[in-house]
């Protein structure tokens, strides 16, 4: 059975100290809802992403109950999905399965993280955890990071800044990107993200902000980072048929995958082997994107994903951001809601959040940021970092709106 997106409802993202992750929840639910012209009692299932509510906050173990306990769901069953960054993303794996197998008909997918916290060292500390706390030392002193246990680093910064700048270094020897261009890649998704209402940054920046900004920890400085925030995001899945049923463009599911890392070399680059997967299932090939939205997570992250999915040759992505082929109006718009990096990043709303982004887009519906024409998107989502500094879970979505 195929699935499509029913409806689609997204918070503001930012720092938003009055909200818990109960406001949020009920926030997205009842925009989700109200787009999707249905009642909570028509929902079938529940799938709840969160990474770090119960370290920042407590609440362990049962966050959906909690989250939607009054929000007219009694009864319904709730998954709870705790997967780092891809956490949403894992938990509308989860939703697509049950709407496919025929388990569910309509289901609900809700993302929402509180990164915010009191003390802003906590908030570092929950993110240095998304990485094998045990080879977490061996792994940093082999790719030249500090090398220092999680618990002894993030004053400043997250730890994991550290092991993506490592990556980062050696990507741009390699592959001829400059720091200009990890500018350029800052700049695209801060001037994305001013168009779209619910980022957490409305402004645009120019490159020489970028490189005047604080250095995190080379190359990356504070301006190629994502930041800090708060939101949540919920997704709306349900059969083809009934979506179609009830009039609503069909935002199809074409493709998904969810894949892992490991020590196993069978497992390494995730990305590639989630797109391939995805790709097979939708019956596509790369040609047929018209937009995406990817795992920006720092600047040079962007960079290497276009070649990690495909988008162009190994070696090509500093001739994709240099000719403004990603940018809004290029030839392959990549993070046209302000990605991470101007969308902002609130961990476990992320992975839907760029779904909702592709899902309007389909829908004709983000005003002076749409892409004209488009018709096929692409999500890629990452969470944790594991052998290799590669993912240690990636998940890749294709939609495409069907007639």
């Amino acid at each position: 059975m195929s699935v499509s997106i029913l409806g689609t409802g997204i918070t503001s993202f930012g720092r938003r100290p009055d909200d818990d992750m109960r406001s949020l929840s009920e926030e997205a639910l009842g925009l989700a809802l109200a787009d999707a012209g249905i009642a909570a009692s028509d929902l079938n299932m529940v799938v709840f992403g969160n990474a770090a509510e119960g370290y920042l906050h407590g609440q362990e173990m049962i966050r959906s109950e909690v989250a939607l306990r009054h929000a007219g769901l009694s009864g319904v069953p709730m998954i709870n999905v705790e997967n780092a960054c891809a956490s949403s993303s894992s938990a509308f794996d989860v939703a697509c399965m049950a709407v496919s197998s025929g388990a569910a008909d309509v289901v609900l997918v809700l993302g929402v993280e509180r990164l915010t916290h009191p003390t802003k060292r906590r908030s570092f500390d929950a993110l240095a955890t998304a990485v094998d706390l045990h080879e977490h030392v061996a792994l940093a002193s082999a790719v030249g990071a500090t090398g220092a246990p999680p618990e002894e680093e993030g004053t400043s910064h997250s730890p994991l800044m550290d092991l993506y700048a490592a990556k980062a270094r050696s990507f741009m020897e390699r592959s001829g990107v400059t720091a200009d261009d990890l500018a350029l890649v800052s700049v695209k998704n801060r001037f994305h993200g001013s168009l779209n209402p619910k980022a957490q940054f409305q402004t645009t920046v120019e490159a020489e902000q970028v490189m005047a900004s604080r250095m995190i920890s080379d190359p990356l400085r504070m301006l190629m980072c994502s930041p800090i925030g708060d939101g949540a995001a919920a997704v709306i899945v349900a059969s083809t048929d009934y979506v179609k049923r009830s009039g609503k463009p069909n935002v199809r599911v074409a493709g998904w995958a969810l894949t892992s890392n490991g020590a196993d070399p069978r497992a390494a680059q995730p990305v590639a082997r989630a797109m391939d997967v995805a790709l097979n299932k939708a019956q596509m090939s790369v040609d047929d994107i018209d937009v995406a939205e990817v795992h920006d997570a720092c600047a040079p992250a962007e960079l290497w994903l276009y070649e990690e999915l495909g988008l162009c040759k190994a070696d090509g992505a500093a001739e994709l951001i240099r000719t403004g082929a990603t940018r809004l109006g290029g030839r392959l718009p990549v993070n046209v809601g302000g990605g991470l990096l101007g969308r902002g990043h609130p961990l476990g709303a992320t992975g839907c959040a760029q779904l909702i982004e592709l899902a309007d887009q389909l829908r004709g519906r983000c005003g002076s940021r749409q892409v004209a024409g488009a018709r096929v998107g692409l999500a890629q989502n990452s969470g944790g970092i594991l052998d290799d500094l590669d993912e240690a879970v990636a998940a890749v979505t294709i939609l495409s709106l069907d007639d």
